[in-house]
């Protein structure tokens, strides 16, 4: 069990997201960065798919009530362990009683904290992700608050202390982190409405640079900077939207949908981000910005293969080093 002594800017739990539910407008939400949670989750010893702690800026003060072992990826949030440095895109032992806290934000603007054993929190329509806005899933359905209490799903007999051998034996492995930007190149292929814009917009959203507007949440990001617009104004039937999607409502600042984004939407759709580049731009904060570079369907495909095939051979790695160590 871990107990929540300060619960920062926005703490709740998320999973990769609850899927199948679109057709009765029920978001999908899930963390915003799903290649840290994932790579969190595999250095903690848990599936893919289990639910992490997804933390916003300012962290967090969590203490631990029981031996623990942990993994932190993500944003760099300054994490520390008992005041001491704790390095991320690893697993570490947690002793009882060890207080888990974070600092300033060095880079990126979400950390995920993946424990062994993930959380023993109700699972609601196929997932234990935390819709803020409905008030569903997760703890309670809402984000942490001071002096809440979750739960962990308790672990094999010995696993715990094959874990405490591996941190013990290899304490300089980890994996290579993410490289979030403070300036992102995004890459994004034309949306289904790209050619009812204009030929200036169609060229600016690929020229200018956009900034992340402080009004910005996990529904999707508003960006300012060259305002876009279409040839000619068109009346368009709402359709289903995806995490990336790139709308431009008629103040003409492009919004880019994310984890929390509706399920479907009327304003065209200038772009769709690769699925590969979501982490770079959901790590972004407020103030900063971004340029977006066309890519086709075919490349932005590529690149997912490739960064599955690259999870692939770090969850191998893991699990050797894992066997190796025991």
């Amino acid at each position: 069990m871990l107990t929540i002594r300060k619960s920062g800017l926005q703490t709740a739990v998320q999973d990769l997201g609850r899927t199948g539910f679109q057709r009765y407008g029920v978001i999908a939400s899930g963390v915003m960065d799903p290649f840290a949670h994932r790579i969190a989750n595999l250095l903690a010893g848990n599936a893919e798919t289990a639910a992490t702690l997804e933390i916003a800026l300012s962290g967090p003060v969590i203490e631990f009530e029981a031996d623990h072992f942990i993994a932190i990826c993500g944003g760099d949030l300054s994490p520390s362990l008992d005041g001491e440095p704790l390095t991320m895109w690893r697993g570490h032992f947690v002793r009882k009683g060890s207080v888990l806290s974070f600092g300033e934000p060095k880079r990126g603007a979400r950390s995920y904290v993946a424990v062994a054993g993930s959380f023993d929190i109700p699972v609601v329509m196929d997932s234990q992700s935390t819709y803020l806005r409905a008030g569903i899933g997760g703890f309670k359905g809402r984000a942490l608050k001071n002096g809440d209490s979750l739960q962990t799903r308790p672990l094999p007999a010995g696993r715990l202390e094959a874990l405490k051998n591996q941190n013990a034996q290899a304490p300089d492995w980890l994996i290579p982190p993410a490289r979030y930007h403070e300036q992102p190149i995004v890459r994004m292929m034309p949306g289904r409405q790209f050619t009812l814009f204009n030929e200036e917009s169609r060229t600016r959203i690929f020229e200018e640079t956009f900034t992340i507007s402080a009004s910005s949440d996990r529904m999707g990001y508003r960006l300012e900077g060259a305002e876009l617009a279409l040839e000619k104004q068109e009346e368009l039937i709402s359709e289903a939207v995806a995490f990336g999607s790139v709308q431009v409502p008629a103040d003409g600042n492009p919004i880019v949908l994310l984890a929390d984004r509706q399920t479907t939407g009327g304003y065209p759709k200038i772009g769709q981000i690769a699925s590969v580049d979501l982490p770079l731009i959901s790590q972004l904060k407020p103030g900063e910005s971004l340029k977006f570079r066309h890519i086709s369907v075919h490349d932005a495909q590529q690149l997912y293969i490739e960064q599955e095939q690259q999870i692939r051979q770090l969850k191998i790695a893991i699990q050797m080093k894992r066997e190796e160590w025991t």
